[in-house]
């Protein structure tokens, strides 16, 4: 009877990690970056500047400073399922709100509430994986939601344009397609059911059933804010560098569909890093080390994008997005693994670096865009510098303040994906 209780745990265990692998690449990835090469058409169709356009792109991060938090604490107090399930269906109707806009106003806030909605569920998906993966597995667990936003973004940025656009009759079609598979992805999350119990408790049910006090315990870790401040830099250089990089490559003359495809190579080899990156980092328990290697490989690619002509931006791009993925892959396992984090306040303290990381997210795009009327190359330089901020941060982050994993009770490891 064990064997069998036992069997079955396991395997749904590997469908909640394929569900929540699905889920960051339609639901979240795959939308999210649709826009950027949804701008040149949306830019003329509604007559927004390259500022605006920047602005826009960067009004998704503001969102989620105030959401990324929010989202982490509450699934930590009323379990996982539950928030992917109410975020699915949001974020359904949010991201499809974006095809009714008529002027950058609307655009903005039906952006703005997209992204809300968005910041809500990546944390939770990590957080599933720390309930359901023991630490030995935990590594490649969060690789599988990181293969699944590359996979996403890939899709999202060669297709979104160039196929299904022209096909579906234009960027808001494209954006109610979108809507329409997040709404269809909360129904398996709705129906999954919860986690294989578990015995002994390191921490009262009171405590992480209580948002504030929840908050209040991440908030006092020193190593959640160095790991948050790396975020920042990291994440905000990606997120200048992904909205730009179609348009700038346009703008000095590559065609539109090649400009696409440079922006597909970045996810396509942070798709296929990210495993290999997943497992090594599982296997020598050396995160730290990685973590810094990755942000110094973004910051060199980055840079180099600055100087780069011809062949070289394809270089550039391939050493920017190498170790995008495998970055938040094994940046999700480290901040799992810090002690007085583990399962119980998993999701609180993703949702505090996923805050900060949206404040990067945030000045970043429209602050390089800005700078792209002195020089089109001068926005990679800001951004190249941001991730050498993250790389600081990651130096300054002691690498002895792991979590060792306790043993979490029925009671609660039923609750938290419940």
């Amino acid at each position: 009877m064990a064997a069998g209780s036992n069997r079955s745990d396991s395997n749904r265990r590997w469908f909640v990690l394929t569900l929540a692998g699905l889920t960051a690449t339609l639901v979240v990835a795959a939308p999210r970056m649709a826009l950027p090469v949804l701008f040149h058409e949306m830019s003329e169709g509604l007559g927004l500047s390259l500022v605006q356009i920047g602005a826009i792109w960067g009004i998704a991060s503001l969102a989620g400073v105030f959401a990324a938090l929010a989202g982490g604490a509450i699934g930590d107090r009323f379990g996982a399922k539950r928030a992917l399930t109410i975020s699915c269906l949001a974020l359904g109707v949010a991201g499809a709100s974006r095809g009714f806009s008529s002027d950058l106003a609307t655009l903005t806030v039906t952006v703005f509430l997209s992204g809300f909605v968005s910041a809500a569920i990546p944390m939770n998906l990590h957080k599933v994986c720390a309930v359901w993966f023991s630490r030995r597995r935990l590594g490649l667990a969060n690789g599988v939601i990181s293969a699944g936003m590359a996979f996403g973004s890939m899709i999202g940025s060669m297709i979104s344009a160039t196929v299904l656009s022209p096909w579906m009759g234009g960027w808001r079609h494209v954006l109610f397609f979108y809507g329409g598979v997040a709404c269809v992805m909360s129904i398996p999350w709705a129906l999954t059911r919860t986690a294989p119990k578990q015995s002994g408790l390191s921490t009262s049910d009171d405590a992480v059933r209580s948002i504030r006090l929840a908050l209040l315990r991440v908030a006092r870790l020193r190593s959640v804010w160095l790991l948050g401040i790396a975020l920042l830099g990291v994440g905000g250089c990606i997120q200048g560098l992904l909205g730009y990089l179609p348009l700038y490559l346009r703008e000095i003359g590559w065609p539109g569909a090649r400009a696409d495809a440079a922006l597909g190579l970045f996810h396509a080899i942070s798709l296929v890093s990210v495993f290999p990156l997943a497992l090594l980092s599982d296997r020598l328990g050396s995160r730290k080390a990685f973590l810094i290697a990755a942000t110094l490989t973004i910051a060199a690619g980055v840079s180099l994008l600055s100087v780069a002509d011809g062949a070289i931006v394809w270089v550039a791009v391939l050493m920017a997005g190498a170790v995008r993925d495998g970055y938040m892959a094994i940046f999700m396992t480290t901040i799992t693994e810090i002690d007085g984090v583990g399962i119980l306040y998993a999701g609180t303290a993703i949702g505090l670096a996923q805050t900060l990381s949206r404040v990067g997210g945030l000045i970043a795009p429209p602050l390089g865009n800005s700078l792209a009327g002195y020089s089109l190359r001068l926005p990679f330089l800001l951004w190249a510098v941001m991730a050498l901020v993250g790389f600081a941060a990651l130096v300054w982050f002691k690498r002895d303040q792991t979590y060792k994993p306790p043993v979490v009770s029925s009671s609660l490891a039923s609750e938290d994906v419940s």
